[in-house]
Protein backbone atom coordinates (compact mmCIF):
# COMPACT_ATOMS: atom_id res chain seq x y z
CA UNK A 1 0.00 0.00 0.00
CA UNK A 2 1.06 3.79 -0.89
CA UNK A 3 2.02 5.78 2.32
CA UNK A 4 -0.80 8.52 2.75
CA UNK A 5 -0.34 11.56 5.47
CA UNK A 6 -2.35 11.85 8.17
CA UNK A 7 -3.67 15.68 7.68
CA UNK A 8 -5.19 15.42 4.19
CA UNK A 9 -5.06 18.69 1.91
CA UNK A 10 -8.69 19.51 2.39
CA UNK A 11 -8.34 21.71 -0.75
CA UNK A 12 -6.85 19.64 -3.70
CA UNK A 13 -9.64 18.10 -5.15
CA UNK A 14 -11.07 21.80 -5.15
CA UNK A 15 -7.98 23.05 -6.56
CA UNK A 16 -7.87 20.49 -9.37
CA UNK A 17 -11.88 20.71 -10.01
CA UNK A 18 -11.38 24.56 -10.94
CA UNK A 19 -8.76 23.58 -13.53
CA UNK A 20 -11.48 21.84 -15.28
CA UNK A 21 -15.09 20.08 -14.21
CA UNK A 22 -13.41 16.31 -14.38
CA UNK A 23 -16.39 14.48 -12.05
CA UNK A 24 -13.97 13.08 -9.46
CA UNK A 25 -15.79 12.56 -6.97
CA UNK A 26 -18.52 10.09 -9.35
CA UNK A 27 -15.69 7.34 -9.24
CA UNK A 28 -16.93 4.71 -7.37
CA UNK A 29 -13.56 2.74 -7.68
CA UNK A 30 -15.33 0.20 -10.43
CA UNK A 31 -11.33 -0.04 -11.41
CA UNK A 32 -12.29 -0.28 -15.39
CA UNK A 33 -9.65 2.75 -16.11
CA UNK A 34 -7.08 0.86 -14.50
CA UNK A 35 -7.60 -2.75 -16.46
CA UNK A 36 -7.97 -0.45 -19.65
CA UNK A 37 -4.33 1.78 -19.25
CA UNK A 38 -1.96 0.33 -21.68
CA UNK A 39 0.73 1.62 -19.53
CA UNK A 40 -0.22 0.69 -15.89
CA UNK A 41 2.75 -1.86 -16.53
CA UNK A 42 5.42 1.05 -15.76
CA UNK A 43 2.95 3.21 -13.44
CA UNK A 44 3.59 3.17 -9.36
CA UNK A 45 -0.03 4.34 -8.67
CA UNK A 46 -2.98 2.82 -10.45
CA UNK A 47 -5.38 5.69 -12.03
CA UNK A 48 -7.55 4.43 -9.79
CA UNK A 49 -6.01 4.70 -6.73
CA UNK A 50 -4.87 8.31 -8.22
CA UNK A 51 -8.18 9.41 -8.59
CA UNK A 52 -8.95 7.85 -4.85
CA UNK A 53 -5.85 9.75 -3.40
CA UNK A 54 -6.84 12.90 -4.39
CA UNK A 55 -10.20 12.31 -3.04
CA UNK A 56 -8.74 11.72 0.16
CA UNK A 57 -6.80 14.96 0.03
CA UNK A 58 -3.10 13.14 -0.59
CA UNK A 59 -1.43 16.06 -2.35
CA UNK A 60 2.42 14.84 -1.87
CA UNK A 61 1.35 11.17 -3.14
CA UNK A 62 -0.57 12.31 -5.93
CA UNK A 63 2.24 15.26 -6.87
CA UNK A 64 5.47 12.75 -6.28
CA UNK A 65 4.01 9.75 -8.18
CA UNK A 66 5.40 8.43 -11.38
CA UNK A 67 2.03 7.73 -12.59
CA UNK A 68 1.00 11.42 -13.95
CA UNK A 69 4.11 11.43 -16.01
CA UNK A 70 4.07 7.90 -18.01
CA UNK A 71 0.48 8.70 -18.54
CA UNK A 72 -0.12 8.75 -22.31
CA UNK A 73 -3.37 10.21 -22.39
CA UNK A 74 -5.01 7.94 -24.80
CA UNK A 75 -8.24 8.43 -23.13
CA UNK A 76 -9.00 4.50 -23.19
CA UNK A 77 -9.40 5.35 -19.00
CA UNK A 78 -11.86 8.37 -19.70
CA UNK A 79 -13.78 6.15 -22.42
CA UNK A 80 -14.02 3.39 -20.15
CA UNK A 81 -15.33 5.05 -17.21
CA UNK A 82 -19.24 3.93 -16.43
CA UNK A 83 -19.48 7.25 -14.67
CA UNK A 84 -17.49 10.51 -17.35
CA UNK A 85 -14.79 10.71 -14.64
CA UNK A 86 -12.65 12.54 -17.20
CA UNK A 87 -9.83 10.62 -15.95
CA UNK A 88 -6.78 12.11 -18.32
CA UNK A 89 -7.81 15.11 -18.46
CA UNK A 90 -7.49 14.82 -14.08
CA UNK A 91 -3.87 13.44 -14.84
CA UNK A 92 -2.87 16.51 -16.85
CA UNK A 93 -4.12 18.59 -14.51
CA UNK A 94 -2.44 17.04 -11.47
CA UNK A 95 0.82 17.56 -13.98
CA UNK A 96 0.35 21.25 -14.48
CA UNK A 97 -0.42 21.38 -10.63
CA UNK A 98 3.22 19.90 -10.46
CA UNK A 99 5.06 22.49 -12.43
CA UNK A 100 2.84 25.23 -10.92
CA UNK A 101 3.71 24.05 -7.35
CA UNK A 102 7.37 23.52 -8.92
CA UNK A 103 7.03 19.56 -7.06
CA UNK A 104 10.41 17.82 -8.53
CA UNK A 105 9.38 14.98 -10.42
CA UNK A 106 10.86 11.00 -9.84
CA UNK A 107 12.47 10.70 -13.51
CA UNK A 108 13.99 14.13 -14.92
CA UNK A 109 13.80 13.10 -18.18
CA UNK A 110 9.80 12.96 -18.39
CA UNK A 111 9.88 16.67 -17.30
CA UNK A 112 12.75 17.43 -19.67
CA UNK A 113 10.59 15.79 -22.42
CA UNK A 114 7.06 17.49 -21.19
CA UNK A 115 8.32 21.11 -20.99
CA UNK A 116 10.15 20.57 -24.32
CA UNK A 117 7.05 19.52 -26.23
CA UNK A 118 5.10 22.17 -24.98
CA UNK A 119 7.89 24.93 -25.78
CA UNK A 120 7.48 23.20 -28.89
CA UNK A 121 3.94 23.66 -29.67
CA UNK A 122 4.13 27.32 -28.18
CA UNK A 123 6.60 27.99 -30.64
CA UNK A 124 5.68 26.22 -33.94
CA UNK A 125 1.82 26.11 -33.29
CA UNK A 126 2.32 22.15 -33.46
CA UNK A 127 4.65 19.28 -32.62
CA UNK A 128 7.36 20.11 -35.10
CA UNK A 129 10.01 16.62 -34.85
CA UNK A 130 12.61 18.27 -36.62
CA UNK A 131 13.55 21.28 -33.25
CA UNK A 132 11.49 18.94 -30.53
CA UNK A 133 14.32 15.60 -30.57
CA UNK A 134 17.50 18.04 -30.81
CA UNK A 135 16.14 20.39 -28.49
CA UNK A 136 14.84 17.44 -26.37
CA UNK A 137 18.55 16.10 -26.41
CA UNK A 138 20.60 18.84 -25.73
CA UNK A 139 17.72 19.87 -22.38
CA UNK A 140 18.12 17.07 -20.73
CA UNK A 141 21.55 15.87 -21.49
CA UNK A 142 21.33 12.92 -23.91
CA UNK A 143 23.03 14.45 -26.53
CA UNK A 144 26.39 14.88 -24.02
CA UNK A 145 25.76 11.29 -23.16
CA UNK A 146 25.77 10.01 -26.75
CA UNK A 147 28.49 11.91 -27.61
CA UNK A 148 30.55 10.35 -25.22
CA UNK A 149 29.49 6.76 -25.76
CA UNK A 150 29.67 7.21 -29.56
CA UNK A 151 25.92 6.30 -29.71
CA UNK A 152 25.09 9.77 -31.83
CA UNK A 153 25.96 7.51 -35.34
CA UNK A 154 23.00 5.80 -35.09
CA UNK A 155 20.79 8.66 -34.56
CA UNK A 156 22.16 10.40 -37.37
CA UNK A 157 22.21 7.98 -40.16
CA UNK A 158 18.33 7.44 -38.67
CA UNK A 159 17.79 11.27 -39.43
CA UNK A 160 19.34 10.45 -43.11
CA UNK A 161 16.99 7.58 -44.14
CA UNK A 162 14.06 9.83 -43.29
CA UNK A 163 15.37 12.69 -45.08
CA UNK A 164 16.09 10.56 -47.58
CA UNK A 165 11.78 9.22 -47.82
CA UNK A 166 10.48 12.82 -47.29
CA UNK A 167 9.42 11.80 -44.02
CA UNK A 168 11.58 14.63 -42.12
CA UNK A 169 10.91 18.13 -42.84
CA UNK A 170 13.12 20.77 -42.49
CA UNK A 171 10.21 23.49 -41.84
CA UNK A 172 6.74 22.86 -40.32
CA UNK A 173 3.81 23.10 -42.08
CA UNK A 174 1.87 26.04 -41.39
CA UNK A 175 -1.20 25.71 -39.83
CA UNK A 176 -4.30 28.31 -38.59
CA UNK A 177 -5.02 29.05 -35.18
CA UNK A 178 -1.56 29.56 -34.46
CA UNK A 179 -1.80 32.52 -32.16
CA UNK A 180 -4.60 30.57 -30.77
CA UNK A 181 -2.32 27.62 -29.79
CA UNK A 182 0.18 30.36 -28.34
CA UNK A 183 -2.80 31.87 -26.09
CA UNK A 184 -3.89 28.52 -24.51
CA UNK A 185 -0.21 27.44 -23.56
CA UNK A 186 0.62 30.92 -22.11
CA UNK A 187 0.78 29.34 -18.54
CA UNK A 188 3.03 26.63 -19.55
CA UNK A 189 5.57 28.95 -19.86
CA UNK A 190 8.98 27.66 -17.79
Amino acid sequence: MHQTTLHPDETFLEQLEADGKFDTNACFQCRKCTNGCPVTFAMDLYPDEVIRLVILGQRETVLKCRTIWVCAACETCTARCPNGVKIAELMDAIKERTLLERVPGPQPQILTLHRTFLKNVRKWGRAFEGTLLPAYLLQSGQFLHKWREGLWGWDIKFGWRLLCKGRFFHFPKRIKGKREIRNILIHHKK
